[in-house]
C-alpha cells in the first residue's frame, strides 16, 4: 500500500468523527446554551471530533476492523452526549 493509499484510508477512518463534530456544532445552538456559556465552537469541535476519534479507534481495538454499526452508534451517543455537556443541555 502507498502512501497515497494509507492518506486515503485515515481520511475515510476520521471522516464520521469529522461530519458528526460539525453538524453537532453547527446544529448546538438549538440544542443548549447560548453565546459565551457555549464557549468557542472551533473548541466544540475540537473537543466533540476527539471524542469522536477515541470511539472509532476503540471500535477498531476492540473488534479489529473499522466500520461496525455498533462503532458508528456509539460515536453517535458519544458525541451527541458530549455536546450536550458542552452547551450545558441540562440548563436548557
Amino acid at each position: 500500500m502507498g502512501p497515497l493509499d494509507i492518506f486515503n484510508h485515515l481520511l475515510n477512518f476520521i471522516a464520521p468523527a469529522a461530519a458528526l463534530a460539525l453538524a453537532l456544532v453547527l446544529c448546538g445552538r438549538f440544542f443548549g446554551a447560548k453565546g459565551a456559556a457555549a464557549g468557542p465552537r472551533w473548541r466544540q469541535f475540537v473537543i466533540v471530533f476527539a471524542v469522536g476519534l477515541a470511539v472509532l479507534a476503540g471500535g477498531l481495538v476492540l473488534w479489529g476492523r473499522d466500520g461496525k454499526m455498533l462503532t458508528y452508534a456509539a460515536l453517535v451517543v458519544a458525541s451527541a452526549t458530549c455536546q450536550w455537556i458542552l452547551v450545558r443541555g441540562w440548563k436548557g
